[in-house]
């Protein structure tokens, strides 16, 4: 039976390739169980695919409707990943690698959705900053806008996490309205490939807004344009010659990349044998070593160890690396599988020779392991290798070997370790563990400079802590210099990656047109419907009641502070508020401003308005004194929607002013309004 060849997923159909294509491997087995080549697949149409029918198919959905697709994709995912594990194993991956990467990948969407719900509006377009005035009389105004591209997002994965890394790319494309053309590494296309199955056969995504290529993606960069965006990961010398193609450069593509990565671990000087924080520093190290065989980016390369604690690191990680039965994953007890190719266990192979010149190897061998229930010439099986390092030699800081494979290097100060750090020339990731929080302080503003994330582990954070080498979505990934000075995911900053940021000069009025939300200086609508009368669909920014005035006498004061405790003397003490240079005499509580304008804007009666769940932006501009009356003018500032309740958010502008006009408080009001019933 011949192999099959891995399907393209292109203009709305199934490709299948015209030629022979290139192997690829069980990496267990050594068996050929697929070929991959994207031959015939017309790229050029498929980015215009990708823009004329992905894009506005897309752009036609808020940001709040595209989270909820993302949801739903996620937890699809989730009811066939069993289907995925399956697969994943002839990467050479164990159950937990597997989870890692399957249940990783889905959680970047599921959390994407959730944060999007939370942080984005229940439009297309999102609005940066605050307003910014441009002239005095406030008719001119700047407000920064962000909308999305016009293009296509190329997206370039690693072998080493099939389904996490082109689904942590997605996620933030997609948010953004930009649709995705994903490029799998082809040692392990075939996982890749049947992520894509099911998320095709899911049917959940609008036409055109997802793409797959399963193989080269031949001329794909010659017809990019100033819209289109690249994400690559891969190794930095790739990296380079993409970001330096003529198409890129002659249209400023926006391009990211994440490539090598010599992470660090930093064991503290109070972390001696016997502390919480010693253990904790060799397990981590260890699971970085054999967790999907150390083929991570974020694994750690280089443990830095204070000199009077090399040999007993050494002694508790071989300890632990001993129990390490390497095999093939779905035999019982095996802790850690196979590389991803044989091709891959030869580089790593070279790198740990290149390591060697500078150091001796403590641990394991790299032309000989013990394996179990498998081959260990076909399958690409490596024993984990730790070695001490001298880390004067410049070997460490310069050669990855992207397996399991790590050096213990030993320091004396931290001025010290903080150079031996920066050697690496730029990291996606490193860890401190500690238990002293001053020594974590100069280590982690000594190496952040060169370090995409960075982690400080100890028996206070270490049963929630998430681990050394995972990537979460709320967090940027991605790391300067040698680790390809870009950031993928950091939750809503890598969907803005995909959108323009434009400045909008404008009066009152148009802004409030062009964001979707009322701004100081446009119009007010007064009527005589009080705003909290009005559901969700009755409502609109610019509604308006003005409410007051109220006089504030010197017994609101003192019951306020009788009722609550708060007898601050600037309310309460003559003589010191006289002598208080801000204030000269008694003046009102903050809260009881606030207070009374709540009693002033607040209708009463059962209505839309279901309730105040917050308050933003509060500030306390001006004092006020016995006698001063209080008027509020409430205005409905935005409007957001929920897609999945029968209520939305509105947010108010409270102006609270005085007799004379100006301002003593200002503010957001948050409400829960109801949508029409039915």
């Amino acid at each position: 039976m011949p192999t099959p060849m891995l399907r393209s997923h292109v203009l709305g159909a199934w490709h299948t390739a015209d030629d022979d294509g290139k192997a690829v491997h069980d990496a267990v087995t050594g068996e050929e169980i697929a070929r991959v080549s994207s031959s015939g697949v017309d790229f050029a149409a498929a980015l215009d695919y990708g823009r004329r029918t992905g894009g506005p198919a897309l752009r036609e959905l808020t940001f709040h409707q595209r989270a909820a697709l993302l949801k739903a994709l996620g937890l699809h995912i989730r009811e066939q990943r069993e289907r995925l594990y399956a697969v994943s194993a002839r990467t050479g991956a164990t159950l937990g690698d597997s989870k890692f990467d399957v249940d990783g990948g889905m959680g970047v969407l599921l959390s994407y959705a959730s944060k999007a719900k939370r942080e984005l509006p229940n439009d297309t377009v999102y609005v940066d900053g605050p307003v910014e005035p441009l002239g005095k009389g406030g008719t001119f105004l700047g407000q920064h806008v962000c909308v999305s591209l016009r293009g296509v997002a190329v997206q370039i994965n690693a072998f080493n996490f099939p389904v996490w890394g082109p689904l942590e790319k997605f996620a933030p494309a997609f948010l953004a309205g930009v649709p995705t053309i994903v490029k799998p590494a082809t040692p392990t296309a075939f996982l890749t490939a049947e992520l894509i199955e099911v998320i095709v056969e899911s049917g959940l995504l609008p036409a055109g807004a997802l793409q797959f290529v399963a193989g080269g993606l031949g001329d794909t960069f010659d017809h990019l344009t100033g819209q289109d965006l690249v994400s690559f990961t891969g190794s930095a010398s790739t990296a380079q010659l993409l970001r330096t193609h003529s198409a890129l450069v002659r249209n400023a593509v926006r391009f990211n990349a994440e490539a090598d990565s010599l992470n660090l671990s930093a064991l503290g000087p109070d972390a001696v044998p016997g502390t919480p924080e010693f253990d904790l520093f060799v397990k981590a190290l260890v699971a970085e070593m054999t967790v999907k065989a150390g083929q991570k980016c974020t694994a750690i390369r280089r443990a830095f160890v204070p000199s009077g604690l090399v040999e007993a690191v050494v002694e508790a990680a071989t300890a632990r690396l001993a129990k390490t039965v390497v095999g093939n994953p779905a035999a019982e007890g095996v802790r850690m599988g196979a590389l991803a190719s044989l091709d891959q266990r030869d580089e790593v192979r070279r790198s740990v020779g290149a390591l060697t010149g500078a150091g001796r190897i403590v641990y394991g061998d790299p032309e000989k392991v013990d394996v179990l229930d498998a081959d260990p010439q076909r399958g690409a099986f490596l024993s984990p290798i730790l070695l001490v390092g001298d880390p004067d030699r410049a070997e460490p800081h310069e050669v990855e070997a992207f397996g399991p494979v790590a050096t213990v290097m030993a320091y004396d100060t931290t001025d010290q370790l903080v150079e031996y750090a920066a050697r690496g020339q730029g990291s996606l990731a490193g860890s401190v563990v500690t238990a002293d929080t001053a020594f974590a302080r100069d280590v982690v503003l000594g190496v952040a400079p060169w370090h995409g994330r960075l982690l400080i582990l100890n028996d206070r954070d270490a049963k929630e802590s998430t681990g050394h080498g995972s990537p979460l979505p709320m967090l940027v990934h991605g790391g300067p210099g040698r680790a390809g000075g870009g950031e993928e995911m950091g939750g809503i900053r890598g969907v803005l990656h995909h959108m323009q940021r434009t400045a909008v000069q404008a009066d009152p009025d148009t802004l409030a047109a062009v964001t979707g939300r009322w701004v100081a200086g446009a119009q007010r609508h007064v009527d005589d419907v009080h705003p909290f009368r009005k559901n969700l669909a009755q409502l609109r920014p610019g509604d308006t009641v003005v409410a007051g005035p109220r006089r504030v006498t010197q017994e609101d004061v003192e019951h306020f502070a009788e009722f609550t405790g708060d007898t601050f003397y600037a309310h309460m003490d003559a003589e010191a508020a006289a002598a208080n240079p801000l204030f000269g005499e008694r003046v009102a509580h903050g809260y009881l401003v606030v207070s009374l304008a709540a009693g002033l804007f607040v209708d009463p009666d059962p209505g839309p308005v279901l309730a105040n769940f917050g308050v933003d932006s509060l500030r306390f501009l001006s004092p006020v004194k016995f006698g001063d009356e209080l008027t509020v003018t409430l205005t409905c500032k935005q409007i957001t929607p929920r897609e999945s309740a029968d209520y939305g958010e509105v947010r108010w502008d409270a102006d609270v002013t005085r007799q004379d006009g100006e301002s003593v408080a200002k503010y957001d009001v948050l409400t829960l309004v109801a949508k029409p019933a039915g």
